[in-house]
């Protein structure tokens, strides 16, 4: 691989994000980490976390709301919803295997309910105030099968 200059790996970053990737793999690979473009490394690892903290939760939104419409409509319940509520359960999950991620959804559940509430209410057109003020939910409830 051609030896690139810091100034050159910024420039990469900016044109063409994986050339600069496996540039900066095959440096940590050759350990070559003085020549690392770490301001770059730092903020695409920062965009990741934070990436992996909103994927968390929108899927804990969806969730909240369908299983806020599950209760309140019952007589509009489909294997649809049934569905919806089941995948993301299993997803999120799956991204809370990881502790940070985990602790994440614990810290936002009160403020992702709010959110949650608003779209319930705008999908099924009941108030807002048809829902709990606060989370009836913990987060090991809603990934509970038996959420339902």
């Amino acid at each position: 691989m051609v030896q690139r200059t810091t100034d050159a790996l910024s420039e990469l970053y900016e044109t063409d994000e994986t050339a600069w990737l496996d540039e900066m793999s095959e440096r940590i690979g050759t350990g070559q980490l003085g020549d690392l473009d770490y301001p770059h490394l730092k903020e695409l690892l920062e965009d990741i976390a934070r990436s992996d903290r909103q994927k968390v939760e929108s899927r804990l939104a969806i969730l909240i709301m369908h299983v806020l419409k599950w209760m309140h409509q019952a007589e509009k319940r489909t294997p649809s919803w049934r569905r919806t509520i089941t995948e993301q359960r299993q997803q999120l999950a799956r991204l809370l295997k990881s502790g940070s991620l985990r602790k994440h959804a614990e810290t936002v559940l009160a403020e992702i309910y709010a959110d949650a509430v608003e779209l319930a209410a705008d999908e099924t057109a009941l108030p807002e105030e048809t829902f709990p003020v606060q989370c009836p939910f913990t987060l090991d409830e809603l990934l509970s099968a038996e959420v339902l």
